[in-house]
């Protein structure tokens, strides 16, 4: 005889709930739709079996006597397939959990959410800098003026679906070699919706909305980056029936600057200068973002050497203080000279013990001795 209790796990004294709790619990994991695999098919077959006998009063009494209601008799009490899951409607009920037909979801809202909406914005290094506010001119979908959002002509009003009688959803019920299946899908004539708008309006032809240009103020954050993107709620395209519109992300495309390299919040630049004034020492003029600075170039300043203005870089996003601005400096050596230079510079080397150099010495600069 076969342990239907065992198969549903549950013990001899299970009320009707505990049964079709654990035969929901089960079938939602065996169900051919789920597992497709066939252990597993054989095992639905055993668990539905076991439930269709234990569900019913006078089976499970036979089972309490030692006895099993589905061993004796031919056709349908030897196969518990034979009238479909054990009644269509306690299956149902044990998958859905609603009387015969597992709970109606019912039709869906003709107004839906809108789509999100990307636009880039090209700015300028100080704009990301110190922020600023911009005006964006784009086109997205608004509600209808005309219907506002209702989809229908004036004076007209959506009528129920003839098909499924507003429900949304037609149900259909085939026969496999499980048995009985019942399967639900959106209604075909009016796609779920449970209405049909026989008289659409002509602004938006039954939508709930149309296409059309506006204008909105954006502000950039002071320090935000290249790459970035500023979320603007619900400035995005309206949904279909006039549903609520999603966002708007404007995403931020910082200009190559003629100076300033960005990296974070550090600005880099390349200042060149003769070998001349890097070896005696000079001033460099430098337009910052910030206005004219000044930079001290000490005496023998050595090549690729790197002067740091302190916060003078961008500020940082959602936070205080400012990233550095380093200049690189290049020294220039010159490629010509004329005669009176070439002598000049002779004499500085014969004047420094420079007049043959070779592999730099520590200490002896750029006209290094070699050692011997």
């Amino acid at each position: 005889m076969a342990d239907y209790y065992g198969v549903l796990g549950v013990a001899q004294d299970a009320t009707d709930d505990e049964l079709k709790k654990a035969y929901r619990k089960l079938a939602r994991k065996l169900h051919p739709d789920v597992n497709p695999d066939p252990e597993a098919q054989e095992q639905f077959k055993a668990v539905t079996a076991a439930y269709e006998v234990l569900s019913d009063p006078q089976k499970r009494q036979v089972v309490d006597l030692g006895g099993d209601p589905l061993s004796n008799g031919p056709g349908s009490q030897g196969n518990p397939f034979s009238q479909g899951f054990g009644g269509l409607g306690d299956i149902m009920d044990a998958f859905f959990g609603g009387a015969g037909g597992g709970g109606q979801r019912g039709p869906r809202s003709r107004a839906r959410q809108g789509a999100d909406a990307l636009l880039r914005l090209e700015c300028e290094l100080a704009e990301t800098c110190f922020g600023a506010e911009r005006e964006l001119t784009l086109d997205t979908a608004v509600v209808c003026g005309t219907c506002t959002g209702a989809g229908t002509a004036n004076g007209t009003h959506p009528i129920t679906c003839d098909t499924c009688r507003g429900r949304g959803e037609v149900q259909q019920v085939q026969r496999s070699f499980l048995g009985q299946v019942m399967t639900t899908r959106a209604c075909p004539r009016c796609s779920g919706l449970g209405s049909i708008i026989e008289h659409p309006c002509g602004e938006c032809s039954g939508d709930g909305r149309v296409r059309a240009r506006r204008t909105l103020t954006v502000k950039v954050p002071a320090g935000v980056e290249d790459g970035m993107r500023i979320r603007l709620t619900g400035e995005g395209e309206v949904g279909p029936g006039g549903g609520p519109a999603g966002d708007l992300y404007v995403e931020i495309v910082e200009k190559p600057h003629p100076v300033f390299t960005r990296e974070g919040d550090d600005l880099h630049c390349t200042l060149s200068m003769p070998m001349t004034a890097a070896a005696l020492g000079t001033c460099l003029p430098l337009t910052t973002l910030d206005g004219d600075e000044e930079l001290d170039i000490a005496p023998g300043t050595q090549p690729d050497a790197v002067v740091t203005l302190r916060a003078r870089g961008v500020p940082h996003l959602r936070a205080t203080g400012r990233g550095d601005l380093l200049a690189h400096l290049s020294i220039e050596v010159p490629t010509r000279l004329d005669t009176k230079q070439e002598d000049l510079l002779r004499d500085l080397a014969r004047l420094r013990g420079e007049e043959r150099p070779g592999v730099s010495g520590k200490g002896h600069g750029i006209f290094g001795r070699r050692r011997r």
